[in-house]
């Protein structure tokens, strides 16, 4: 009877289990953190360490020097994911780029061809021990790729920018985009701790405060795709300062785990940080909770990828005239709500650089305007708070134009008005702003 080995026997099963599940293999997949864990151990299985160095030898040193180029002196498709692995900012360690390696070569459908190449380089193969090594071990290695072949089958769709917690575990957080359009404050309270930046708390009024997206514990792991790994006191701020007034994409990572626990790596650090803010909660998340996580805004808000959306409703426009600005906006509010047209409820999107509105029961776009096609904003002075409107000028190719038309509507309430009216003033006034300096420049 053949030799067998208990770590071949274990990936066997797991990567059946991950059959089982469908050929989608996405990052919630239960049995995925098993299977990956279970291929580091083979990689590690064996792997001896230098007798003249300080540093520990891990899998990845050894990919690492595969890194070859081709014939024409370009990199192979198989150095390539080398390289992207090597120059990831959000990995410190061995380890972590290590996982980091695995996955993507998992995603991409490289993973028999990289050990492949490993096992047909001489230099690298002699960092194993023939006695202990499964890669070292003819027939261990044939049944081993066999399950790499099969794993090269299935459609894996994994998150690589959440990749920054690989260094300590395969279990990754909870990672979501926050988009921001221009504002004059996120209002962030941020901690640093281990290298990473906490949100302590929240600024009222502020921006992130508003749109409820952040929670107190959550991470800023990136800003416009800077990475904010091992980030030094005050680095967040920096970066904050320097795109003011610009469109921000924020990446966060969640303390609380997909099941509403707290994400168990985590759990030092939001202890320290508790001890700044009592009010941090760290407990499982109740039903109530979960219910207001999952709703995560007011009854007039929902979100709609990663950005807060308004529900309001859509009261009519009207052609207003060659003038459109704010000295005008009153009067075109009551021009519009003279004519009476029948209101409907819709999705107001507030993006980096324009605004649409679609309709909520068909789904079907009303209109969409950039940022600098609006010449003024404003809320009805009277007798209704809640109805805002802007004044935008027509298109070109519009039928008898006329120069600007006013688009009214109602928000859900006086304070998400004024919400409403102050994020499309500002990020009009930023678009301005950076549409003058471009044309000086």
């Amino acid at each position: 009877m053949a030799p067998k080995d208990p770590l071949l026997g274990t990936l066997k099963v797991c990567v059946l289990n991950l059959q089982s599940d469908g050929d989608l293999v996405s990052d919630s997949n239960p049995h995925l953190a098993s299977c990956c864990e279970l291929l580091e151990l083979v990689l590690r299985k064996g792997l001896q360490q230098p007798v003249l160095s300080l540093v520990h030898r891990d899998y990845w040193q050894c990919f690492e020097q595969l890194n070859q180029k081709d014939a024409c002196g370009r990199l192979s498709a198989l150095s390539l994911v080398v390289e992207q692995t090597r120059v990831c900012r959000k990995l410190l360690s061995a380890q972590g780029r290590g996982r980091f390696l695995l996955r993507l070569a998992l995603s991409r459908r490289a993973l028999p061809q990289l050990i492949t190449h490993l096992l047909h380089t001489p230099r690298v193969l002699e960092c194993y021990s023939p006695e202990v090594s499964i890669l070292r071990n003819e027939e261990f290695v044939e049944p081993f790729m066999s399950l790499l072949l099969v794993l090269s089958h299935m459609d894996f769709k994994l998150d690589m920018e959440n990749c920054s917690f690989l260094d300590e575990s395969w279990i990754l957080p909870v990672c979501e985009t926050y988009e921001v359009v221009p504002c004059r404050e996120v209002g962030m309270v941020l901690r640093y701790l281990s290298g990473r930046v906490f949100v302590l708390d929240l600024t009222p009024g502020g921006q992130a405060h508003v749109d409820k997206f952040l929670c107190p514990g959550d991470i800023i792991d990136e800003i416009n795709g800077t990475s904010l790994r091992n980030s030094k006191n005050g680095q967040a701020g920096v970066v904050l300062s320097r795109l003011k007034g610009c469109p921000l994409s924020i990446g966060v990572l969640r303390w609380r785990a997909r099941d509403g626990t707290v994400y168990r790596p985590l759990i030092k650090l939001l202890r320290a940080l508790r001890t700044e803010n009592p009010a941090l909660q760290l407990g499982p998340a109740t039903t109530q909770q979960s219910a207001a996580k999952d709703q995560n805004t007011s009854p007039s808000q929902c979100l709609k990828e990663g950005r807060i959306v308004y529900i309001v409703q859509f009261l009519g426009k009207a052609n207003i005239g060659m003038y459109g600005g704010k000295e005008v906006l009153q009067n075109a509010i009551s021009q519009v709500l003279q004519k009476n047209q029948p209101s409907k409820e819709v999705l107001v999107d507030l993006k980096e650089t324009h605004l649409t509105c679609t309709d909520r029961n068909t789904e079907l776009e009303l209109f969409e305007h950039h940022y600098p096609e609006i010449s003024c904003v404003g809320r009805f002075s009277q007798p209704d708070y809640t109805i805002f409107a802007f004044c935008v000028a027509d298109s070109p190719e519009t039928p008898q134009s006329t120069g600007f038309c006013c688009v009214a509507l109602r928000a859900g309430s006086v304070q998400e008005c004024e919400e409403i009216v102050c994020r499309v003033g500002e990020a009009a006034c930023a678009s301005f702003r950076k549409a003058v300096i471009t044309h000086d420049s």
